[in-house]
């Protein structure tokens, strides 16, 4: 029976269990032979007291060879099967942990460190491979070895077999101990590693704020200290495990003395009656019942050297099974995570027949909060297909909250978003998402090249389609300029383009899949207004009779837009074209004269 942490395994270990039981058979023929050892040693030793022949020398080196070679097959063919599985094990539980986290909602990323994230993704991961491959291997080669050899032990002297586990409950109450100790001391390891990735994470997605900001050094002390507690925790464990070893051995230890002891006495205090066999022609050494033999007590020995390693192995096992048992823990917290948004099964049915989307947009009452505070309340709006709509209001109003609850990004109530006079939870999420183009106000690019950054989520876009998307967003002449052109690479987070390019490269990945419904969150600020010009132009061909919403604070870019909301508090306060909001001297045309005085100010 697994325990609770290691449950979600079953699955895996269910799917590779032809390959464990062919592992089985391996470590029962392996430990098998090498039981085999002493007891060809305890025959070659009790024959070689009667005399020393080379064909006897012969064949009992031939049969020891043989065995340690056999031994040499299985043992190969065991590590080979249970570490390769591990392997096979660790690669579907990480796709399956990457694509359960591309699964998640946006929201799991708003309260999760990605460093804390990577960190299971790695050190807790391999930790739960080395659980599935050598702990079951040696856990499997100490039980099946120790059996056989508990076996042959009996049958040698029960008494010596006695005193020699005699230690054995010492050592399971030190285990249990030991163990408890190992699984608390290792999660609280993971915990700091996470906080370091983390750190380490974002100091160098922020390399430039941190310089702007002269913080160098601040965070390399930063980054020390949690360094250093982590190195402090690690430090406890290796002390942990330092007792942990020297205590089992020094336990087996002392069962080897008293073997040593009480096995050697038997020994020489044995009563040898020789006696000769004439039909044979050749002596047999007797003993007296309570005696041992010298090759009898060859064998025992050999038997308790051979269990020296699986005893100082189970230790070894206990801490890699705490240390997996508690990074499985950490990886089952996000496999136990469900996704806030998602198809509801009567959606699922019909996502093999996905509805295209014509552009209609409709809020009916809408509210909506965000972890207990409101943002949105009393929304009621209509954006007719084909029609432009801007949002303009201050900042914290609810302007990007109102727009990512159209492709669902949050999820409003039901029945308080509509498309094309549907609720736009009747689509299914990936239609409706690829009907949409959105331009976060955060321009992200991948450290890839251009133009792979352009075509992504279109996988299957020509040459032709990146260049016409480039040209709409005003970034071709830029992109002709660097150095390989459409293959240059764009750096992490495109760190090596400006401002100004990463958003024109991000408009153009949303123009390239032809969305029937474009959102821009502010995609321009980082342009100058002839540029802005420029591209809203080549908008306005591109998106003809397609839905257009675009978020901005300057007055220039949503003027010609066919209606204008504004928001405040949430609340929609003012809402017509350009001009009739201007008429009613309110917010909007207040933010119009100030931009206004600023640009004749700018003028002058």
């Amino acid at each position: 029976m697994l325990p609770k942490s290691l449950r979600p395994l079953f699955p895996y270990l269910q799917k590779y269990r032809g390959s464990y039981f062919i592992g089985t058979i391996c470590v029962f023929i392996n430990n098998g032979v090498w039981i085999l050892f002493p007891l060809v040693l305890r025959h070659a030793v009790d024959r070689l007291r009667a005399g020393v022949t080379r064909e006897k020398l012969l064949t009992y080196s031939l049969e020891l060879m043989g065995v340690a070679a056999i031994k040499g097959v299985f043992q190969f063919l065991t590590r080979w099967i249970v570490i390769g599985i591990s392997r096979e094990i660790e690669f579907d539980l990480r796709n399956d942990l990457f694509r359960h986290l591309e699964s998640l909602s946006y929201s799991y990323y708003q309260r999760t460190r990605t460093g804390d994230i990577m960190a299971r993704a790695t050190n807790d991961l391999n930790a739960v491979r080395m659980l599935l491959g050598p702990a079951i291997m040696y856990s499997a080669n100490t039980i099946v070895f120790t059996a056989g050899a508990l076996a042959f032990m009996l049958s040698i002297s029960p008494k010596l077999t006695f005193y020699a586990f005699l230690p054995l409950p010492v050592v399971s109450i030190t285990v249990q101990y030991f163990g408890k100790q190992i699984h608390e001391r290792f999660e609280k390891i993971q915990a700091m590693f996470s906080e370091i990735s983390a750190r380490a994470q974002e100091n160098f997605s922020g390399a430039r704020v941190i310089r702007a900001y002269v913080q160098e050094e601040p965070e390399i002390a930063a980054f020390e200290t949690s360094n250093r507690h982590y190195i402090n925790r690690s430090l406890k464990l290796v002390r942990l495990m330092g007792m942990l070893w020297p205590t089992l051995e020094t336990l087996l230890g002392l069962a080897i003395v008293l073997v040593l002891w009480l096995g050697g006495r038997e020994v020489v205090s044995g009563q040898v009656r020789t006696e000769l066999i004439s039909n044979l022609g050749t002596k047999t050494t007797l003993f007296l019942d309570g005696s041992m033999s010298i090759g009898d007590f060859v064998a025992f020995n050999t038997y308790m050297v051979q269990l020296t390693w699986p005893v100082i192995a189970l230790g070894w096992v206990i801490n890699i099974f705490q240390r997996g048992t508690a990074s499985m823990g950490r990886i089952n917290e996000i496999l136990v995570e469900q996704t806030e948004i998602q198809d509801s099964p009567e959606v699922k049915a019909t996502a093999a027949r996905p509805t295209p989307i014509r552009g209609e947009i409709e809020f009916r009452g809408l509210n909506f909060a965000y972890n207990g505070v409101p943002v949105l309340c009393g929304i009621n709006l209509r954006i007719p297909e084909g029609s432009s709509l801007a949002i303009v209001g201050p900042t914290g109003s609810g302007k990007t909250t109102l727009v990512s609850l159209i492709p669902r990004i949050y999820d409003a109530a039901p029945g308080s978003v509509w498309i094309d006079g549907k609720p736009v939870r009747d689509f299914p999420l990936e239609s409706l998402r690829r009907q949409i183009g959105f331009v976060p106000q955060e321009t992200f690019l991948f450290s890839e090249t251009v133009r792979e950054n352009i075509a992504f989520g279109k996988e299957d876009a020509t040459d032709e389609e990146v260049r016409s998307a480039a040209e709409a967003a005003n970034i071709a002449q830029d992109i002709e300029e660097f150095p390989e052109h459409y293959r240059t690479l764009v750096g992490e987070r495109g760190i090596t383009l400006s401002g100004g390019q990463k958003q024109r490269s991000a408009i153009a990945r949303a123009i390239i899949r032809n969305p029937r419904i474009l959102i821009l969150d502010d995609a321009l600020s980082s342009v100058d207004t002839h540029t802005e010009d420029k591209i809203l132009n080549h908008l306005r061909e591109v998106m003809q009779n397609r839905t257009t919403i675009f978020i901005s604070h300057r007055v220039s870019t949503v003027r010609n837009a066919d209606m204008i909301a504004v928001l405040h508090a949430g609340c929609i306060v003012e809402l017509g074209t350009h001009d009739e909001l201007l008429a009613r001297n309110g917010y909007y045309s207040d933010l119009y004269n100030k931009q206004l005085l600023e640009e004749e100010l700018a003028e002058v």
